[in-house]
């Protein structure tokens, strides 16, 4: 693949991740405050796709991890926060980095967190997000992605899950948050995702969609969400991984999305932005090298496209005995 290691500035992403943690008290930081699950789990990823993962204190954030689980089983955003399956995926996803899966091996953990997963499970196979309510299909993928990890998918009713995400499939091959709502690359992500974790990709249409995500690529080379919307580095992870998932990558210009990406670094002080030349954060940064990894840049680590974790990560978890 196209692209030399010296184009993408690691070591400064390396140093802007680990930056992010550091600036606690600047309004960035307080705002975010109740996403800090989710970006440990995009900075400690990227960390890891770039091979510098034993920069971190690891011990250290498996503690502050555990302190976020709420005694209903799910893990909350930040300390004191409410559960949300959001979260408790970031959560079980950045143990399984650090191969710390195993502090939810004692019984009352390990049921507490299947029986928080397990209970939102709705009648027609689609899951809430917590206890409000909320249905999603990117509920559904955290769901199924989460009880894979934990090798626990039999706890819930698949056959259903599968029904409820095909029954949100549109015309146009895609899929939308919820049945007949408009197709979007990060829900076709989630139900091509949870079809694949379940084995049913069968109910793909893997032509029709795959020509609807290939027509997310603008003349600079980056994808977009939606028709006639901007690009953003983001959807070179939703999209392209989703092309991976049904066999179709190669319909589009792969060489033209790695330029878009290396063109979205800050390269004076690392980090990566949605689109040239605007600010950078640790959600884009993530997205932007994840997506470099699927394109088999050099020097980046492979991520697996249905886990969203790097390839040895996923390996370990099924083929290592435990």
């Amino acid at each position: 693949m196209g692209g030399k290691i010296g184009d993408l500035e690691a070591e400064k992403h390396v140093r802007y991740i680990l930056s992010v943690e550091k600036r606690r008290d600047d309004f960035e930081s307080v705002v975010t405050e109740h996403l800090r699950m989710n970006g440990a789990y995009w900075g400690l990823t990227a960390l890891d796709l770039l091979g510098k993962l034993e920069v971190v204190d690891q011990d250290e954030v498996v503690s502050w991890i555990m302190e976020c689980q709420h005694e209903s089983g799910g893990f909350g955003g930040n300390v004191g926060h409410d559960p949300h399956v959001v979260h408790t995926l970031s959560a079980v996803q950045v143990l399984a980095l650090f191969d710390k899966l195993n502090v939810l091996d004692a019984d009352k953990v390990s049921n507490c967190i299947l029986g928080y997963i397990t209970g939102l499970q709705n009648e027609d196979g689609s899951f809430s997000g917590d206890s409000w309510g909320e249905i999603d299909t990117r509920f559904t993928y955290i769901a199924i992605c989460c009880l894979s990890i934990l090798q626990c998918l039999g706890k819930i009713n698949v056959e259903k899950a599968v029904n409820y995400v095909v029954s949100c499939k549109n015309v146009d091959g895609g899929f939308g948050c919820t049945p007949g709502a408009e197709s979007h690359a990060g829900q076709i992500f989630c139900c091509v995702g949870a079809l694949a974790l379940m084995g049913s990709l069968h109910h793909v249409d893997k032509d029709l969609l795959g020509w609807w995500l290939c027509e997310r690529q603008v003349k600079s080379g980056g994808l977009n969400g939606r028709p006639e919307k901007l690009p953003d580095v983001c959807y070179s992870w939703w999209v392209l991984s989703s092309l991976i998932m049904i066999d179709r990558a190669h319909w589009i210009d792969k060489n033209k999305l790695i330029k878009f990406i290396i063109d979205c670094q800050d390269r004076e002080n690392g980090g990566i932005s949605d689109r040239p030349d605007d600010a950078v954060d640790v959600f884009h940064t993530y997205f932007g090298v994840a997506g470099l990894s699927l394109l088999e840049y050099p020097g980046v680590k492979p991520i697996d496209p249905a886990y969203a974790l790097p390839v040895d990560v996923v390996n370990r978890i099924f083929f290592s005995r435990r």
